[in-house]
């Protein structure tokens, strides 16, 4: 598997990876917005023989804050170390331009949707901790969840 830094023009992949993963990514609008993003922020994305299997965007928000906007990784590569991987080098990369704090926004554990609890054990298992339920984010029925992590 080869990981690479993509600066602009990743959405494309990104929609093409989101189609993938229904469950996580079923609002056409939000999977549009999330396109755009990919499209105009750094954007990796792991590949294998050619194809990409796994991509992560990062927006800065701030000399010292950044977020993980969107990631995806195809379900049948899924357990296999990619989302760590892909977190990990862009934490390095987040660190290296002094970075300090690390976002990401997920449904919350109180929407008591099983997939997204396997999410949240993922992001907590790098070291995210939740900071904020945010309910009315998103809409009454997808609480959203903040968490963060010091680089």
């Amino acid at each position: 598997m080869r990981v690479v830094w993509i600066e602009e023009g990743a959405g494309a992949t990104c929609a093409e990876l989101l189609t993938t993963v229904p469950h996580w990514f079923g609002v056409a609008d939000a999977n549009e917005e999330y396109r755009r993003v990919a499209d105009r922020s750094p954007t990796l994305v792991a590949m294998d023989d050619g194809r990409a299997v796994g991509f992560l965007t990062v927006v800065r928000h701030s000399p010292h804050a950044a977020e993980l906007h969107v990631m995806a990784v195809r379900p049948e590569r899924h357990r296999r170390g990619i989302g760590r991987t892909l977190v990990a080098r862009a934490e390095d990369r987040l660190r290296s331009e002094g970075v300090e704090y690390l976002q990401v926004k997920t449904l919350s554990a109180s929407a008591g949707d099983q997939p997204y609890l396997g999410t949240l054990a993922f992001y907590t298992a790098l070291g995210f901790r939740v900071l904020e339920e945010m309910p009315s984010l998103w809409d009454a029925d997808n609480p959203a969840v903040l968490l963060i992590k010091r680089l």
